[in-house]
């Protein structure tokens, strides 16, 4: 949200370089595809929002994030062996989810974001987003509930990972599990 877009843009892409061979990136004129597995695409992301962000500049990422889609060419480079196992109870994600989020990177940049989820094809498809809210609101990035989403707020760091963990910890192992995403830094709404 600058005149100068394009910098900001072109100076963040190096903060994929460390991931560039465990992912395939692709850009065009209205998206970047990440693929890979959910651990490597969330830092990648995080680690290009928060380049962005050290501009000062008010910076937004928009992201649909999936997982286990079915008939994707790039089910092998996805796979991770928590998707391939039985479905842990609730409560035991729930406690690990929290686990990752405590463990997250410091990255010294407040965001806010806003984010769906939706587990779909499965019966008792609320009974995973219940916990999944559940996790979210003592996840220490909660910041209040919307129409269809959830508002963070917090460092860089925990808002990403609290983002992943509601990927990766709620929904079937390998079912279809897919967020919508909204990323803010730096807004001067918040001023």
């Amino acid at each position: 949200m600058t005149d100068d877009f394009v910098g900001v843009i072109m100076n963040a892409l190096s903060a994929l370089d460390p991931y560039s061979e465990k992912l395939r990136i692709e850009t065009d004129d209205i998206s970047t595809l990440l693929v890979g597995t959910p651990d490597i695409v969330f830092a990648a992301m995080r680690d290009l929002f928060a380049a962005a962000a050290k501009s000062g500049k008010h910076c937004v990422l928009h992201a649909t994030i999936s997982r286990g889609c079915p008939g994707e060419p790039d089910d092998p480079m996805c796979q991770v062996p928590e998707f391939l196992g039985p479905w842990a109870p609730l409560d035991e994600r729930k406690a690990k989810a929290h686990a990752a989020v405590a463990a997250a990177p410091v990255i010294g940049q407040e965001s806010a974001a806003q984010f769906s989820l939706y587990t779909l094809g499965i019966d008792g498809h609320m009974d995973e987003i219940y916990g999944c809210i559940d996790f979210v609101k003592n996840s220490g990035t909660f910041e209040k509930s919307k129409n269809f989403c959830t508002k963070l707020r917090g460092d860089t760091g925990a808002v990403f990972s609290t983002v992943h963990e509601a990927l990766v910890r709620f929904g079937p192992p390998a079912g279809h599990v897919t967020i919508d995403l909204t990323v803010s830094a730096n807004s001067p709404s918040k001023r």
